[in-house]
This record gives C-alpha cells, sequence and structure tokens, in this order.
C-alpha cells in the first residue's frame, strides 16, 4: 500500500515507518520537525517537510493515514491549551477533510490512555470512562471522538490505538525528546552523566515497594500494533484499543533494571509525591489480542531498557 507517516520523524512514528517500510509498503513521511528530526526518516521513506493542516499535496494516491504528528507533553499543555487544541485537534481536523478531499478513507490514529484520566480500576479496558485530566489527553480525546462521527457520517474507517509508556529502541531508532518526561530515558541519562540523579515522586503509595505503577510496552511491539491495526481497518467504523502489559512496574524496579543493564549506581533522590498521581496506571490489552492476535513479543523489562542503552550507547 501507499501509505503517509505523519510525525514520521519521531520516536514512535519513525519506528512504524520503518516497520512498514520492510514489510514493503511505500511510504511517506510527513513532518514538521518542530520535536522530530529529519535523520530519524528511515531509509527508503520519501520526506515531506510540513505542517499536517497543509497535508494535501502528500495525500495523492495514498490509500491509507498513520496519524502520529501531535504536542504530546502533559505539562506544556496545562500551561499552552491553545497550542494543543490548536494542533491536536484542530490539525487532525484540517488532515481529515484532506483525506476526504483526496478520496483517502482509511486512518490509524496514534491516541493515548491520559484519555481515562484517573482510572476507577486497572487494569483499564476500553469501556471504562473517559474523564481526562490535562488539555494533552482531552485533545487526544477530541480526536477520538471526531473518528467516530467522521466513521458514522463519511464512512471513514479508523483505528486509534491508546497506550501509556513506550520504551526500548528499534536499531538506531531511540528516544530523542528536547524535553524529556519519561522515566527510562531519564534514568539512562544518569548512567550517561547527562543527569546527577533521577528523581522519585513519592514511596509511600499502596503498591509492592511504595513507588507508583506503570505500564511499559516496547517501541517494537507498539509498532506492530499499528500494522495489524493497518489491516482491521473497516470502512464506516471507528474501532479503540488499548496496548498495555497488564501488569506494569515500579519505578523503583524500573531503576533497579537500569542499574543492572547499565552498571551504574544511579542515585535516586525520593521527593513528595507530584498531584494527581495515580498509584497504578496499567492498561489491559485483551481486546487486541482477542481481535487481532496482537501479543507483546518484547514484554520483559530487562529487554525494553537493554535495547534503549543499546541504542544510546551507540549515538
Amino acid at each position: 500500500m501507499r501509505l503517509l507517516v505523519t510525525g514520521g520523524a519521531g520516536y514512535v512514528g519513525s519506528v512504524v515507518a520503518a516497520q512498514l517500510i520492510e514489510a514493503g509498503h511505500d511510504v511517506t513521511v510527513l513532518d514538521d520537525l518542530s520535536t522530530g528530526h529529519q535523520d530519524a526518516v528511515p531509509e527508503g521513506a520519501r520526506f515531506v517537510q510540513s505542517d499536517i493542516s497543509d497535508a494535501g499535496a502528500a495525500l495523492d494516491g495514498v490509500d491509507a493515514v498513520l496519524h502520529f504528528a501531535a504536542k504530546s507533553l502533559v505539562g506544556e499543555s496545562v500551561e499552552k491549551p491553545g497550542l494543543y487544541w490548536a494542533n491536536n485537534l484542530g490539525g487532525t481536523l484540517a488532515l481529515l477533510d484532506a483525506m476526504r478531499d483526496k478520496g483517502v478513507g482509511r486512518i490509524v490514529f496514534s491516541s493515548t490512555a491520559a484519555t481515562y484520566g484517573e482510572p476507577e480500576r486497572s487494569p483499564i479496558q476500553e469501556d471504562d470512562p473517559t474523564r481526562p485530566t490535562n488539555p494533552y489527553g482531552a485533545s487526544k480525546l477530541a480526536v477520538d471522538t471526531a473518528l467516530s462521527a467522521y466513521a458514522r457520517i463519511r464512512g471513514l474507517g479508523a483505528v486509534s490505538l491508546r497506550y501509556f509508556n513506550v520504551a526500548g529502541a528499534y536499531g538506531r531508532f531511540r528516544e530523542r525528546h528536547t524535553v524529556e518526561t519519561h522515566l527510562i530515558p531519564n534514568v539512562l541519562k544518569v548512567a550517561t552523566g547527562e543527569r546527577a540523579s533521577v528523581s522519585v515522586f513519592g514511596n509511600d503509595y499502596p503498591t509492592p515497594d511504595g513507588t507508583c505503577v506503570r505500564d511499559y510496552i516496547h517501541v517494537a511491539d507498539l509498532a506492530r500494533a499499528h500494522l495489524l491495526a493497518l489491516e482491521a481497518i473497516t470502512p464506516g467504523e471507528h474501532k479503540i484499543y488499548n496496548l498495555g502489559s497488564g501488569s506494569g512496574f515500579t519505578v523503583q524496579e524500573v531503576i533497579s533494571v537500569c542499574r543492572e543493564v547499565t552498571g551504574h549506581e544511579i542515585p535516586a533522590v525520593v521527593g513528595e509525591r507530584r498531584p494527581g498521581d495515580p498509584a497504578v496506571l496499567v492498561a489491559s490489552s485483551a481486546k487486541i489480542q482477542r481481535e487481532l492476535g496482537w501479543k507483546a513479543e518484547r514484554p520483559a523489562l530487562r529487554d525494553i531498557v537493554s535495547d534503549a542503552w543499546a541504542a544510546l550507547s551507540a549515538k
């Protein structure tokens, strides 16, 4: 198929684009490079530097879109909500209208488990209430709502994938965020000497070791789910799937595994809880396993950390 990958110069988008090329698809990457990196565009992909609100020309002859272009920093979304609504929702609506004009009726959307907010139960399932607690999650939920409407009214075929913490690396493709908020890369930065220590926000939660439990999924496993979702698109339907481990790991477990993998001490400084941090955030992937046959091939935390460390060490 001829495919357009928006945000394909970013972390997850570049891995998905690489796997699509390996699967024999014809791939065009569209990215404005505001947070992505041009050297992350996989070999064999065409590159178009553009905002998603001006994606029309890149859609000529395209069979489907995989959409990763979004602002994704929770803190920034609270400080600059207009930016997130304009880019994440406004940009996606412009993309959907351009797809309609070009006759492109299939899309896989990179959504987020932040759409659920603070969950009532764990693991989170797709039919649980969606109550996002920040503009980032709210803007992503608004896109999911729009996709359902476009499917119902215009016959669009769409799949949304909701996930929490993506980590690891796929060959040379790794996390390279200007502002890094994710735990694993920040812990590894201590091992490389870029940070003096890692912060732990609270150690008195009702969890096995008192630190928060979070879901981690290997970026390669996540990317495979997007390829399966592409094949599962049905015109006139919007399907939503969670992606997760079903169990999760504590902050302390992540730090301990990073110490073992890197051979570095990695000092950790325990501070106060952050307001609004739930004790446990874990997503159930039972639905996508049942309906699409997806399952994590590299679920072990050691594998996730080892791949991230190898890519970071080779930079």
